[in-house]
């Protein structure tokens, strides 16, 4: 009985394979003859970069060029901006709280974006009359305004830069002159510093106001993390987790005392 059944689900087997090895090759003809129908129906699009002007080689560059940028976009938003002290300070936040994952990364992303455009709306709308404007209205070439784009970026970078961070860029980059702030009151001044220089002081710089903030974040969450510890440890429960006990205590610290509010209207401040 067992030969009998071995045999009989071995040809069931076999006839499975056989009807979906042809039902593999049907599908394979139908796809082939639907992709000749569209091929010899479609019309066909063909872009030739090299055909054109004489100058066809630097048109592609620049569509090259426009790419790449394109693709860093994102980088700039985050490096460029007040994004980067924005969201080290709502992580920072969020760690002190002792929550891993409220509110979600998304969240806070979101937030942190939307705080970063509230905040340098003023310089976008600036970059916006002085280059895009004028290079739409064809009065300035592109590399014009690429250069009078620049000019808020770096106001607005420069007014957030240490001296001594400033200073240290410039010395790795072999430049002799030593820059003191005060002396960079007029715009024409500031326009003369390069950006590859400004924006690493300016990342550098916004890193350690992130961290600051980080810092006094953390020092009355970690006074009631001291405070339930020992009480804790007073009464003799030395098994129970302060971190259960001390977490609704800051979440009612933090309601009390508004601290959303609080915190971003500090960050929008701080960049005052």
């Amino acid at each position: 009985m067992k030969t009998k059944n071995n045999v009989l689900f071995r040809k069931k087997i076999m006839k499975l394979g056989i009807g979906f090895m042809l039902s593999f090759i049907v599908l394979i003809l139908l796809l082939g003859v639907i992709s000749q129908g569209v091929s010899a129906e479609s019309p066909s699009i063909k872009i030739d970069l090299n055909s054109g002007a004489a100058d066809s080689g630097s048109s592609t560059l620049d569509l090259l060029f426009l790419l790449a940028f394109i693709a860093l976009i994102p980088t700039f938003l985050m490096m460029l901006t007040c994004f980067t002290r924005i969201i080290i300070s709502f992580s920072f936040l969020r760690n002190a709280m002792g929550v891993a994952n409220s509110p979600p990364n998304q969240v806070i992303v979101g937030l942190s974006l939307f705080v970063s455009i509230f905040i340098m709306f003023p310089v976008f709308s600036q970059i916006k009359t002085e280059a895009y404007d004028p290079y739409k209205a064809g009065t300035i070439e592109l590399e014009e305004a690429l250069e009078e784009g620049q000019k808020p970026l770096k106001v607005f970078m420069l007014k957030q830069v240490y001296d001594e961070d400033l200073n240290m860029f410039m010395t790795l980059a072999n430049t002799n002159e030593i820059i003191e702030m005060e002396e960079y009151d007029s715009q024409d001044k500031l326009t003369e510093l390069s950006l590859f220089i400004i924006a690493p002081a300016f990342i550098t710089s916004e890193l350690k106001r992130a961290f600051l903030i980080g810092f006094l974040l953390y020092i009355p969450f970690l006074i009631i993390d001291l405070v339930v510890s020992s009480t804790l440890m007073a009464m003799g429960m030395m098994m129970l987790p302060p971190a259960m006990i001390s977490m609704p205590f800051k979440l009612m610290l933090f309601i009390v005392a508004d601290g959303w509010n609080l915190l971003i209207e500090s960050l929008i401040i701080s960049f005052n």
